[in-house]
């Protein structure tokens, strides 16, 4: 599996969504499953998933799937 089908996957779990409702365009709070609670639990997916840990400004700033892969890639994760 690669990174961004990884990364992908994680949302899907974390959000208990469908994988392929994981578009670029998912946004914070633009479905009833993704509001601040789960959020949090998104982050800590994340961070486990790929070993890392996001700053307190990735965390604010990941807001929609894209910036998600964004943020990933500056913890030198390829997707």
């Amino acid at each position: 599996m690669s990174n961004l089908d990884q990364l992908r996957q994680t949302f899907s779990d974390a959000l208990a969504i469908p994988p392929d409702q994981v578009v670029d365009d998912l946004r914070f709070n633009s479905i009833p499953q993704w509001d601040s609670v789960a959020h949090m639990a998104l982050v800590a997916a994340i961070e486990s998933a790929f070993d890392i840990m996001l700053d307190t400004d990735d965390v604010i700033d990941m807001s929609s799937f894209a910036k998600a892969q964004e943020i990933v890639r500056k913890y030198n994760v390829a997707l």
